[in-house]
């Protein structure tokens, strides 16, 4: 019978060390970039030593894509909760796509995240392919609302799934010249211009346009 507990008490171990290794390779994936951080930096910052990240991790594009799905985890949560305060399917499109630009609004590093852009700048990067595709599925759930609330309103699902893509597309171009300070040089506002597009995108698929 102590051989649960014990078990347990194990566990809850390793799932801390993971947390806190996971914890100090953001801070370094911030600082460094993917192409910059190393194992043993990434043990430094989280007090082991780099042959005890293997117990846990098997390399650094391991690490990255931990972190960053935990970070599509909570994008998907956001989005989740606007929408289960929206019934209406208008109501739900518009609450999905404002939450999920609202979530990269508000931060700013989990765009940086998402899009590699850690000192990288803006290049094709890939942690291989099983990881890449785990990842683009969080993302894509984290975005199905919005291609779900559209077919309720009656577009097809195919014209449900390019309002998606041209959703998440206006959200990165806005994110990208807010969060680069380039919208100031326009005197506009990229919230305003989000909620702008999504209710003309909402009066379209009403009048059967689509998109």
């Amino acid at each position: 019978m102590a051989v649960e507990p014990r078990l347990g008490r194990r566990q809850a171990v390793k799932a801390l060390k993971r947390e806190l290794i996971l914890d100090a390779a953001r801070r370094v994936f911030e600082a460094d970039g993917i192409d910059g951080a190393s194992l043993r930096a990434i043990a430094a910052e989280a007090g082991y030593t780099p042959a005890a990240l293997y117990f846990h991790f098997e390399s650094k594009e391991a690490i990255y894509a931990e972190v960053l799905k935990a970070s599509l985890a909570r994008l998907a949560e956001a989005v989740d909760q606007a929408v289960a305060a929206s019934p209406a399917p208008a109501a739900r499109l518009r609450a999905a796509a404002l939450a999920f630009f609202g979530f990269y609004a508000a931060n700013p590093r989990d765009l940086d995240l998402g899009f590699y852009l850690f000192r990288g700048g803006m290049k094709p990067i890939g942690l291989g392919r099983e990881r890449d595709e785990m990842l683009n599925t969080a993302l894509a759930a984290a975005l199905r609302p919005i291609a779900d609330a559209a077919q309720a309103l009656g577009v097809t699902a195919d014209a449900a799934n390019l309002l998606m893509v041209d959703t998440f597309a206006h959200a990165a171009g806005l994110l990208l010249l807010a969060h680069t300070g380039r919208i100031r040089m326009f005197g506009a506002s990229a919230p305003q211009l989000m909620a702008r597009y999504v209710d003309a995108a909402i009066a379209a698929v009403g009048d059967g346009r689509g998109l």
